[in-house]
């Protein structure tokens, strides 16, 4: 019986490795989804009834309704960061980074599938932690397309990054030592829990040098329709660190990921064991043709590894 191929798809490349991803972070919604969600709650119920009343901000906003959208925008930074730097570095420790990077898939497609699913789980972790923290209070949503601007670019900066440090950590510590010192720091200095009119002067404008700030003020504007600077500036500097970021990911970055990906065959202990890796992708490849509806893009990046990896040994 010969098998069923299906025709080819614009876009298979992207499409298959975003479903990978997205797949990725539903098999541990606990820990990727909840786990935030419940983390918020708790930075809601200390900050909130310690403070409340105790703190103006925005000429008269209810503090505990200020703090949502900080929260759930910090939730969403976070987890889109985490995202795509512990999947690419969880390939390259386990070894499996020879099934994305060896097929022919162009470097902005790898790009795009990571930054868009990373992206996805960030706007999940938002919406979550915006439900769950309305059951204290409902804050007024003003103009929904700047809420929902902020969040896109805002995620896809920090997609972006998390490619990035994914690339350039070699263990885990590396990726932690990054969160811990430039993503955490960054977040909690760029008025999440406070109005940065509170602060004196030259805290307020090493305020404005933090690309964070931006983020989280505009984010808050499309609710209250009131923040700290302007929001069409704050608009401008997200969209330009966002393209900066974006644009690092391009075909340089994935290039130096592909040559990690030989590096990573290489350092299999003997060739006995780059002969089972072998096997293991014939094996999938064999399982995939006695599928009818196996995707075609899954066909085409397992025969050109199999090929390529053959060469190498």
């Amino acid at each position: 019986m010969k098998p069923v191929v299906t025709d080819y798809r614009p876009f298979a490349a992207f499409l298959t490795l975003f479903d990978k991803e997205v797949l990725r972070f539903r098999k541990i919604a606990l820990h990727a989804i909840l786990a935030p969600i419940l983390t918020s709650i708790l930075y809601l119920l200390v900050f909130g009834e310690v403070l409340k009343g105790k703190m103006s901000v925005l000429g008269g906003v209810d503090y505990v309704a200020f703090l949502i959208p900080g929260l759930v925008m910090m939730a969403l930074l976070q987890n889109a960061f985490a995202n795509s730097a512990s999947s690419i570095l969880q390939s390259k420790i386990m070894g499996s980074i020879v099934f994305i990077e060896l097929p022919p898939f162009s470097g902005w497609q790898l790009a795009a599938a990571f930054i868009s699913a990373s992206v996805a789980r960030g706007l999940i972790v938002g919406a979550g932690v915006f439900a769950a923290t309305c059951l204290w209070s409902v804050p007024p949503l003003e103009n929904v397309f700047w809420v929902l601007g902020f969040a896109i670019l805002g995620a896809a900066l920090m997609a972006s990054l998390g490619v990035i440090c994914g690339l350039w950590a070699e263990k885990y510590d590396q990726m932690g030592a990054f969160q811990s010192f430039v993503i955490m720091p960054l977040t909690f200095l760029s008025g999440v829990f406070y109005s940065v009119e509170q602060l004196p002067d030259f805290w307020a404008k090493a305020s404005l040098l933090n690309p964070f700030f931006y983020m989280i003020d505009g984010f808050r504007y499309g609710f209250f329709g009131r923040s700290d600077f302007d929001p069409f500036i704050s608009l401008f500097v997200t969209g330009v660190f966002c393209a900066t970021a974006v644009a690092i990911c391009d075909d340089t970055v994935c290039d130096r990921l592909q040559a990690q990906t030989l590096i990573s065959f290489f350092s299999i202990p003997n060739v006995a064991c780059r002969t089972a890796t072998l096997c293991r992708l014939i094996s999938c490849k064999k399982a995939l043709i006695r599928q009818k509806q196996a995707p075609f893009s899954y066909n085409i990046a397992i025969g050109f590894s199999i090929n390529r990896l053959t060469l190498l040994i």
